[in-house]
């Protein structure tokens, strides 16, 4: 049985004023620190360096990090995203072998849509035994709401938050409920989205972000979309209806 301990790490939406002091603790005792890479046409390391791996880049030395290829874009193809997530679980346990701590780094929360889930079901399977943790990251959406003044939730309103990647039905049926909704990952449907919001009634409200804490970061009303495609990592505020005084939803 091995004695080792896998660490899910998360770094937050790319800012790296945004880690954890835990979780900046983490990386720096990890004998290791995995970041995962986008894969290339041919399976292989892309070579772009992603958001986790720049901001881990901020707290430990190049030379503690490994970069493990996800297939990170593949959703088409399930035989090559197993593939894939088998290699990048072969590299990971070999890791553990021979090292006691492996951090992975992963933006946002590693229990919020994260590639670290598939990781440790997999891990589990390789290494009997390894210790699993996470240590939690602040998400898109709340960094989106600090950055644009966005409220996500008052008094008793729900929150709903919907992956866009599979469509945009479940974003509008949520849209037509009383919660707060988000919406992840939605930059590539980015006409459905507006035209979402618009027939529900959530437009004038809502509020979109990409490239959070980053050089090219970009907040604007949702009102403002014209439906030209967004950045794949965009995320969604559109809050819930408030037209009573203030604490009318207690």
């Amino acid at each position: 049985m091995s004695s080792s301990r896998l660490i899910g790490v998360g770094v937050g939406p790319g800012d790296p004023e945004l880690v954890t002091v835990k979780g900046v603790n983490a990386l720096r005792a990890a004998d290791v620190v995995v970041v995962p890479v986008m894969a290339a046409s041919d399976g292989k390391d892309g070579g772009e360096r992603g958001r986790a791996e720049a901001t881990v880049l901020h707290y430990v030395p190049e030379d503690k990090v490994v970069r493990v290829v996800f297939a990170l874009n593949e959703r088409s193809d399930r035989a090559r995203r197993e593939a894939a997530w088998d290699a990048a679980g072969a590299r990971v346990a070999e890791l553990l072998r021979t090292h006691g701590t492996v951090a992975f780094a992963t933006i946002g929360d590693p229990n919020v849509y994260s590639t670290f889930t598939y990781l440790a079901q997999t891990i589990e399977e390789l290494v009997p035994g390894t210790v699993v943790e996470t240590v939690p990251g602040i998400t898109a959406m709340q960094d989106l709401a600090a950055r644009s003044g966005a409220v996500l939730t008052e008094g008793t309103e729900p929150l709903t938050l919907v992956p866009v990647t599979a469509g945009a039905a479940a974003l509008k049926d949520a849209l037509a409920g009383p919660a707060t909704v988000v919406a992840y990952k939605f930059g590539r449907l980015a006409e459905e989205v507006v035209a979402a919001l618009r027939e529900t009634g959530r437009l004038d409200d809502a509020v979109w972000g990409s490239a959070l804490g980053l050089p090219d970061e970009s907040i604007s009303p949702a009102a403002d979309l014209d439906g030209t495609p967004l950045p794949y990592l965009s995320t969604l505020i559109a809050p819930a209806q408030r037209h009573g005084k203030r604490g009318g939803k207690l």
